[in-house]
């Protein structure tokens, strides 16, 4: 089907909103890792693996260190100490000659293994961080691949309610930035999470088996770190959905300013356009400002924590370094084992900023995942059979999400198979907001909507839209060729029947001047054509569809008389035998119609055909005589060729 944006809803922003997200959200982003299979697996024993190598590092470290004392300490005792002395000094030593001659003897041996281990779990350790980081990169990558296809896919089946009431920019940033926040949480903020846990428990264990008395002076330091890094992230997770907010406003900015800036340079608003942008990006840098003054406090206090564990391991270790209580291997193992316990608690910095970060840019994911749609299929709907094109309105009375005044008020009519329906109104008199309710992009408040005697919210969407060609009065064409598309709701479409539908929508003769035809780029949002090129393919990307219901939503007000001529005749010969519903200001392209139906205020206050209406309906006349003035009748001799051509 044929789904352009509809014309008429600007304005309701802003009202109703998405609801917010449940409780959570950071944890149910993560659960979407049970999608990557073994690779969150191997990414976390390659973790564990390379930790491990990490951790066995300054236990070779004291065996070097004892290594070269117990040989240097040997090699004064039996070569520098007079032989009568001896003897003291290896009481002093508490070892016996055969020991510290084996100490001698095996210096440069245990020195040369422990540096050979320590290369070894260094190279191992290179190699499973590598594992570690490439798998946490795939897994995030998927994960985040998951949730943006998830989030588009929701994007894309929610109702003209929910787009009316939130900004393109704003969903644009949650599936682009706020994943990005997500999926950096995961790959790196995550890994880095578990490393720092399980380093702090296997590190502790160590530290009370290597010196229990100089763990509990570097102990108290742990809680104070805990509770400052947990008041921080309390207070920063706001700040960062604060900032958030800012940037999808910043994006809003861009978006609405390149997508209109054709209007902004017929304006010369170039100046109040930098202006909204510059203010917008004053706003997130401020934000930003915020959150960096709150970070640059915490990082020095967590190092004057750290620094005020260290100098108490320093006075007591070199204390019982004295007293022979502790060897020099020893106090340089426990040395390394406690920078490696605080390395973990600076890295909970960078841990909690991301988690904010992306705990922030998961709430604001999950409302759009939430949110309800209030068009949707019911439990029970059925698929909707090929269908003869019998409409029905049965006392609809429709208004829009927190409007207060409906915008269309006990509304009945019947269409039969095959009629054309004309519907005429000034603007806001209801015209837009009836071919709505036909394909569903809205439910009737009120009342029912039957197509051949069955209600439209029986049936499934895919299967009612499928059968309902749509030009819509804003003509949306997408990234492609013409040919792309016309076949857009046919991508199967052979060449012959897009050209038969570009010939019948009068867009085939234009289309051949093109160098390249119908492979010929039509350029974002189908810049390259003009208003009324680009309605025609509209036109016929609809009629390619050999739709049962066909809906022009004044499909030829953005081309000439001439052109619109052209249209109209093909029109007339393709609406044959289907259920036809046409809005246009122009009295010529409804004189012609089975059934008019006037519209004022969301109420039909006349119906019937031309000649009847002229005389029995003064608001058709004034309609009538208000459009026609101007108007340009063109000879059907001049267009005769050009028409049996389109046919």
């Amino acid at each position: 089907m044929q789904a352009q944006a509809t014309s008429g809803q600007t304005g309701r922003r802003g009202r109703g909103g998405p609801k917010p997200a449940s409780n959570g959200g950071l944890g149910r982003s993560i659960r979407y890792l049970r999608s990557q299979g073994s690779i969150p697996i191997i990414a976390y024993v390659a973790l564990l693996i390379a930790t491990l190598a990490q951790l066995a590092v300054p236990q070779l470290t004291q065996n070097m260190t004892d290594a070269v004392t117990n040989g240097f300490i040997a090699d004064t005792v039996l070569n520098k100490v007079p032989f009568l002395v001896r003897p003291l000094a290896l009481s002093q030593l508490q070892k016996t000659l055969a020991q510290v001659q084996a100490d001698q003897a095996n210096a440069q041996s245990l020195l040369i293994n422990a540096g050979l281990f320590i290369v070894a779990f260094a190279i191992a350790r290179g190699i499973f961080s590598f594992l570690q980081a490439y798998f946490a990169e795939r897994m995030s990558q998927g994960a985040a691949f998951e949730m943006r296809n998830e989030i588009f896919s929701k994007i894309q089946r929610l109702s003209f309610t929910y787009h009316d009431q939130n900004q393109t920019g704003q969903l644009m940033i949650r599936a682009t930035d706020d994943v990005e926040k997500v999926r950096l949480f995961i790959a790196q903020g995550l890994m880095q999470a578990v490393s720092s846990l399980v380093l702090i428990v296997l590190i502790l264990i160590i530290l009370f088996a290597t010196n229990w008395q100089l763990t509990l002076v570097a102990l108290p330091t742990l809680p104070i770190a805990m509770i400052v890094f947990a008041f921080f992230g309390a207070i920063s997770q706001p700040l960062f959905v604060a900032i958030q907010q800012r940037i999808s406003a910043l994006n809003t900015v861009l978006q609405e300013s390149l997508a209109g800036i054709k209007v902004v340079k017929a304006f010369v608003r170039e100046p109040y356009e930098e202006k909204r942008f510059t203010k917008a990006a004053d706003d997130v840098l401020a934000q930003s400002l915020r959150v960096a003054r709150i970070f640059t406090f915490l990082f020095p206090v967590v190092f004057l924590v750290a620094q005020i564990g260290q100098a108490g391991i320093l006075y007591f270790g070199g204390k019982a370094i004295i007293g022979n209580a502790l060897t020099l291997g020893e106090y340089q193992k426990f040395s390394l084992y406690l920078t490696f316990l605080f390395l973990p608690l600076a890295q909970l910095g960078f841990i909690i900023s991301q988690m904010a970060q992306a705990g922030a840019s998961s709430t604001r994911i999950f409302e759009i995942l939430d949110a309800k749609n209030d068009v949707e299929d019911k439990p029970d709907a059925v698929t909707l059979t090929e269908i003869q094109g019998h409409v029905e309105f049965k006392d609809v009375t429709f208004r829009y999400v927190g409007g207060s005044e409906p915008v269309l008020k006990n509304v009945s009519f019947e269409a039969t198979p095959g009629q054309t329906v004309a519907l005429l109104g000034a603007t806001g008199s209801g015209k837009t907001s009836i071919i709505n309710l036909l394909p569903r992009f809205y439910d009737a408040s009120e009342g029912q909507v039957l197509i051949d005697g069955r209600d439209v919210r029986d049936v499934t969407i895919d299967s009612l839209r499928s059968q309902i060609g749509i030009v819509l009065q804003e003509t949306n064409l997408f990234g492609g060729t013409i040919r792309d598309n016309i076949a857009f709701g046919r991508p199967d479409a052979t060449i012959e029947e897009v050209t038969a539908a570009a010939k019948a929508a009068a867009a085939h003769d234009f289309i051949m001047t093109f160098p390249n035809g119908y492979d010929t780029p039509v350029g974002e949002r189908g810049s390259t054509l003009s208003g009324g090129q680009k309605q025609r393919v509209a036109i016929a990307r609809a009629l390619l569809l050999n739709p049962r219901l066909l809906i022009l939503d004044d499909s030829t007000s953005s081309v000439d008389l001439m052109t619109e001529y052209h249209i109209q005749k093909a029109l007339d010969n393709l609406m044959r035998g289907r259920t036809s519903f046409v809005i246009a200001q122009r009295i010529s392209t409804v004189v012609n119609a089975d059934q008019i139906l006037v519209l004022d205020k969301g109420q039909i206050v006349a119906r019937g055909k031309h000649e009847a209406l002229m005389e029995d309906s003064p608001i058709y006349a004034e309609i009538y005589h208000s459009q026609l003035v101007g108007d340009v009748t063109v000879d059907e001799a001049d267009v005769k060729p050009e028409i049996q051509e389109a046919k």
